[in-house]
């Protein structure tokens, strides 16, 4: 399993305060701006965030690494696999 407090995010996604599906918008604009192999990070505190961007990476071919809770907002991350 990935230590993700490890992870050395090439990007990083603030969609804090954003409704859904804002932050899952904010990702698939992100995960373009890093290259294959490496880490986007997604800053978010909104609830479906949890769900919907494990869903979307799974669907589209990236790899959801997982979830670190923050104060007050979470943070995600996603490998870029194609």
């Amino acid at each position: 399993m990935t230590d993700l407090n490890a992870i050395e995010s090439s990007d990083i996604v603030d969609a804090r305060g954003s409704a859904c599906p804002g932050p899952l918008l904010e990702a698939k604009k992100g995960i373009g701006k890093v290259q294959v192999g490496q880490t986007l990070e997604i800053l978010s505190n909104d609830s479906g965030t949890k769900t919907d961007l494990p869903a979307w990476a799974g669907k589209v071919g990236h790899e959801y690494l997982g979830i670190l809770e923050a104060d007050g907002y979470d943070r995600h991350f996603i490998t870029r696999n194609k």
